[in-house]
């Protein structure tokens, strides 16, 4: 069968200047955002200055549209949106993410343009409050330690948003060692002319991919050392583990194996059942339990959301993946070649109604279930990352097949795979290299309408050993708005049209150019190849 879709009109970029400070009525974490204070208040006393971090929060979740729309930019919803369509793993129904999904970006499409512009402004964000906060410091308003701490908030937010900017904006690290043009790293915030020629003389040819990972584990070192376990608001702000989790994630990125078990085993028991000793986190008991719950003790760290966070739905998870009959919109769907890929075993939990909700032709994820209220968290940061992460890295540092890598795939793998006999052992794998293979596929099921897919594949197209799994580049896709139900079958078996061609990694559509609008106002941001 065949489903009709509508393409929408290609919006042109506005010009928007990263230090604005709209005021905004929506309220995130449940308080006011810092923008409904003056510059000049804002760092007054603690109460304020916490409502300051507050909206440095604000931005990671509701970043600018067009017309000022929410869409949930650049961590709301959207980061997880735009990383499933880069993949092959959820398929595009509809005409809002055609460009995404068939590679058909350029310098001045949407959702590609804006991504960078709201990271960058809550970069800036960051930046300013961590001038404020410094300030506040200086002058006896606040003390060093909790200063340390508000400061550490902001500098694990930056760097989250400088390692999604450089995953979408330049080539992986382990293309020439991180030498590849990276993306310009912010850490001064501009709200005057005279930061804003400062920001315009920044150089892209300073900042490498690798001087861009130095940093970004320069802040997160920083945010590991300043931020507590865990507090009143665990998931929803970041916290000690989470900044010791994302770095896991950057060193998984740059190849750092070692450095990956490093920080792995500051937060993962030695022997299961897993748990982290700092922030007490760990896997819930099934399969669903980080969205039947959105503060369980595996979310480690989630951007929250409520119904006046989306307001015209287009922001919302729930509204953009879940099956129409259940009233959401069904514009992103699992795609057939993760469905109907044997691996994936018939009987794995994650394939039932926890999960996802089955047609003959369309299948729909059931991670996100709040369709009246669109309040559903975006999962940034869960346990069962950290803990195939670190199985990864595990594998790739044996000479053999790892005990203790199995032992962590395991963890994730059985609480949807209950039959022993479909329980991987040692035995299961003929070498090193195929327990890998069965950790990277692990992650594809795992975190399927999560975003992660593109993570992965953008750091394996140029993994000697495994980038021919996906081609060495974005892989071919089953064509926009169109599904079959003779596609679908948990055996295999079946015949894709894969008609949404794969894009190698030599084309230069691999990654994102940047925005028109950004060229054109710092002649020093130069353009990826090839725009």
């Amino acid at each position: 069968m065949k489903v009709k879709f509508f393409k929408y009109k290609i919006l042109p970029l506005i010009t928007v200047l990263l230090f604005m400070m709209s005021s905004c009525e929506k309220k995130v974490l449940d308080l006011q955002p810092y923008s409904s204070f003056s510059d000049q208040s804002a760092f007054a006393d603690e109460a304020k200055i916490t409502l300051s971090v507050t909206g440095v929060y604000d931005a990671a979740q509701s970043g600018f549209y067009a017309g000022g729309q929410v869409r949930g930019y650049p961590f709301g919803a959207a980061s997880i949106e735009q990383g499933d369509m880069r993949g092959e793993d959820m398929a595009n129904n509809a005409g809002f993410y055609l460009i995404t999904y068939e590679g058909i970006y350029n310098n001045v499409t949407n959702n590609n343009g804006y991504m960078f512009q709201t990271l960058y402004s809550l970069i800036n964000k960051a930046n300013l409050v961590i001038e404020g906060v410094t300030g506040a410091v200086s002058n006896n308003i606040i003390s060093a330690s909790k200063g340390n701490e508000f400061i550490a908030e902001c500098r694990m937010l930056r760097a989250m948003a400088h390692h999604e900017l450089v995953l979408h904006f330049a080539r992986p690290y382990n293309d020439g060692n991180g030498s590849k043009p990276g993306v310009i790293y912010r850490d001064f915030g501009v709200n005057s002319e005279a930061t804003a020629e400062k920001a315009r003389e920044q150089k892209r040819s300073d900042f490498p991919v690798s001087v861009v990972y130095n940093r970004i584990l320069e802040d997160l070192d920083f945010a590991e050392t300043n931020l507590t376990g865990t507090g009143s608001l665990k998931t929803y702000r970041v916290s000690k583990a989470a900044a010791i989790a994302l770095k896991m994630r950057v060193k998984m990125h740059k190849g750092d194996w070692a450095g990956v078990i490093t920080e792995g085993n500051k937060i993962v028991s030695t022997s299961a059942p897993f748990t982290s000793a700092i922030g007490g986190w760990q896997l819930t008991a099934s399969p669903d339990g980080p969205f039947a719950n959105n503060t369980s003790d595996e979310s480690m760290f989630s951007i929250k959301n409520a119904p006046t966070d989306n307001p015209d739905v287009n922001g919302a998870l729930a509204s953009m993946y879940s099956d129409p009959e259940l009233n959401g919109r069904g514009l992103v769907r699992i795609s057939p070649i993760i469905w109907s890929n044997p691996k994936w075993l018939c009987s794995d939990l994650r394939r039932t109604s926890i999960l996802a909700r089955v047609y003959p032709d369309a299948v729909f994820t059931n991670k996100y279930r709040e369709q009246s209220t669109l309040s559903d968290a975006a999962p940034l940061i869960r346990y069962a990352e950290v803990l195939l992460t670190l199985a990864e890295a595990e594998a790739r540092t044996a000479s053999g097949v790892s005990s203790r890598a199995l032992a962590l795939l395991n963890a994730v793998r059985n609480r949807s795979v209950l039959t022993p006999a479909d329980q991987f052992t040692a035995a299961s794998f003929a070498d090193k290299k195929a327990l890998i293979s069965a950790i990277l596929f692990e992650r594809r099921i795992e975190f399927l309408a999560e975003g992660k897919r593109w993570g992965d594949l953008h750091r394996l197209a140029k993994d000697p050993d495994f980038a021919p799994i996906t081609g060495g580049g974005i892989p071919a896709k089953v064509a926009s708005g169109e599904t079959d139900a003779a596609w679908f079958n948990c055996a295999g078996g079946v015949t894709l049209d894969l008609s949404t061609p794969a894009i190698p990694y030599s084309n230069f559509k691999f990654v994102w150019p940047i925005p028109l609008v950004e060229v054109q106002q710092n002649a020093n941001y130069t353009q990826n190849e090839g725009y």
